[in-house]
């Protein structure tokens, strides 16, 4: 029963990213090495951000939410940022248009933050005697980053690559490519000065992501427009 738990948590957590490469016309350009390119920008990344971290931030003596610290983490993790930055605009891509590109980008960015957070956890804590719901949600929170990640690489896409985007949209680009980024402080500020609890915040960051890629898509779609 442990394994079957196990194996349920671990498809729910990463199957989706594979569902979706197969889904798409990524497969059919075969976009996997831009996806594995972006996956190692993406862990030098983390390691640069756990370094900031760690020389930065103090340890909290209490779990209360501490407005100082977070907007410390809020800055350190706009690192992600630079690193889709250099993963969309520095990597030798294929022969592969602006719309792949972002996609293939921000599937291997969600893959590798499914693999370095939610691995190991998962390996230790769904094997365990006692049934838990916390790694069912921790599958549907991945769902959820990989929503925020496709829709923050195609803001990326449209902030960086794109050139002749209508000005009326830019700021709309910045603002929802700035709540995407600090996405994580949000939750934060949910958990430890709110309290809300794992389900509700689960909740609000899947619906959350289906609001942005839904603005993000809009955006998308109002940029690939002929300009009059």
């Amino acid at each position: 029963m442990t394994i079957f738990h196990f194996f349920n948590c671990a498809i729910l957590t990463f199957g989706p990213h594979a569902v979706y490469y197969s889904a798409t016309p990524l497969s059919e350009y075969d976009t996997i090495g831009t996806s594995v390119k972006t996956a190692v920008v993406y862990l030098v990344t983390a390691l640069v951000k756990l370094v900031c971290l760690a020389t930065f931030l103090k340890v909290s003596e209490s779990d209360s939410f501490d407005p100082y610290q977070e907007l410390l983490k809020a800055l350190i993790g706009f690192v992600d940022v630079a690193g889709l930055y250099f993963a969309l605009t520095r990597l030798t891509h294929r022969n592969i248009s602006q719309n792949h590109k972002f996609q293939a980008v921000g599937l291997g960015w969600a893959f590798a933050d499914s693999v370095l957070h939610r691995l190991a956890p998962l390996w230790v804590g769904a094997r365990g005697l006692e049934f838990t719901w916390d790694y069912i949600l921790q599958g549907l929170e991945a769902n959820a980053n990989l929503v925020l990640s496709i829709s923050l690489a195609a803001l990326g896409s449209l902030m960086w690559l794109r050139k002749n985007k209508p000005k009326t949209l830019i700021p709309i680009i910045y603002t929802c490519a700035g709540i995407v980024a600090t996405m994580p402080s949000i939750t934060s500020y949910l958990k430890l000065s709110l309290g809300w609890q794992l389900p509700k915040v689960v909740g609000f960051e899947l619906f959350t992501s289906l609001v942005m890629a839904f603005i993000s898509w809009q955006l998308f779609a109002a940029c690939q427009k002929p300009s009059n």
